[in-house]
């Protein structure tokens, strides 16, 4: 029986993850309803704002004319137990007449963390909590970072020769990696509240820094620009728009000796982010600007470049997990004045253990989790 409550919500969890980049702030969830092993219904959390997955589940039992009285539904999160945009999933639950609930985790949220199923129990329903619990923790980590340490959950990608370079010398291919990866790289945008770069990135690569998969979230594009140095005419400012907007992350000495330029991007439709300086003098202080992004309810942040800001995050402790394309190429020439971050030295340097890799194109993905 229990072999296959695990297979039953290993499809919930499953159907969770279709929420990716749909949901947030809100968690992905799934929900299946059984009896006596067979699937009666099965839905998910499909958009923010929208039905919860027991509600979802619940309205497809009803449209295929299913009974659901006396069923038992798994979960992979604890049933709301508040109004939000949406009323509590605990009493769609109980006015529904289901016998059993089997939650693979509880919601770390303040405004549930263990009352809805309390409140379930109450009510007479027999609550099983903790089933696939690991698998549910790590699909719901960037949520639980949020709900937890108010913060987003950070990811730094970034694409290397074999030798641990960032860039290619004058003359060579534009990309390191191949057509695969750069496919990958926007779906990975596509569910991501931010992406980051420092300045020196703009300045050298002039980049748009926008999701071009055709589906999900353009993501708001953040510059760490502690001198106010981003150029007006940068193809990042041009676009700056409602639906693609920018925020500049600089510091309040920086908004007034550069009050011409801050005045310039403001009018092209830029937010001026005031953080404190880092520690250098130079930079912001990156805990300062996780912070206020946790405070506006984002739940993943993509840091891009360039290699000090991606060394400076990952050293700090602030990431939570890597994404590293590794190109089957070496740049030539000792690599001289090129930009370099190994994954493999920096796997060295904190003592990390092999990351999981997969094949992307010609290139590999390396996927690591600092945050567990």
């Amino acid at each position: 029986m229990e072999q296959a409550g695990d297979k039953i919500m290993a499809r919930a969890l499953a159907l969770a993850a279709r929420g990716l980049g749909r949901v947030e702030p809100n968690p992905m969830v799934g929900a299946v309803i059984v009896r006596r092993g067979e699937e009666i219904a099965a839905g998910w959390h499909r958009r923010f704002g929208g039905p919860h997955a027991e509600r979802e589940t619940l309205a497809a039992a009803r449209e295929a004319g299913r009974d659901v009285r006396g069923a038992t539904m798994y979960v992979t999160l604890e049933p709301c137990c508040h109004h939000g945009k949406t009323p509590p999933c605990v009493e769609a639950i109980i006015e529904a007449g289901l016998a059993r609930v089997v939650v693979a985790m509880a919601d770390p949220d303040e405004k549930v963390a263990g009352r809805g199923i309390r409140r379930l129990r109450q009510a007479g329903l027999d609550v099983e909590v903790g089933l696939c619990e690991a698998e549910a923790r790590e699909l719901l980590a960037p949520y639980v970072k949020l709900r937890t340490a108010r913060r987003p959950w950070v990811i730094c990608k970034w694409a290397q020769t074999r030798n641990g370079y960032l860039a290619l010398p004058r003359g060579a291919d534009r990309w390191i990696s191949g057509v695969e990866s750069r496919r990958r790289v926007h779906d990975l945008r596509s569910c991501c509240d931010g992406i980051c770069v420092g300045i020196g990135t703009l300045l050298a690569d002039d980049p748009l820094l926008t999701n071009r998969s055709g589906s999900g979230r353009q993501p708001v594009r953040l510059v760490l620009d502690g001198r106010l140095r981003t150029p007006a005419d940068s193809r990042l400012i041009q676009t700056a728009s409602a639906s693609q907007p920018v925020i500049v992350a600089t510091t309040e000495r920086a908004l007034a000796e550069s009050s011409a330029r801050a005045e310039a991007l403001g009018r092209a439709g830029v937010e001026l982010l005031a953080l404190p300086p880092g520690a250098d003098g130079r930079g912001i202080e990156m805990a300062a600007l996780l912070d206020e992004l946790g405070r506006r309810q984002w739940t993943r942040l993509l840091v891009e470049g360039g290699a000090a800001v991606l060394r400076g995050v990952i050293l700090s402790k602030l990431a939570d997990e890597l994404w590293v394309f590794v190109a089957p190429r070496r740049a030539q020439g000792g690599g001289e004045g090129l930009p370099h971050l190994d994954v493999a030295e920096l796997r060295g340097e904190l003592h990390l253990p092999e990351p999981a890799a997969e094949p992307s194109g010609a290139d590999a993905l390396l996927r690591l989790r600092l945050t567990r």
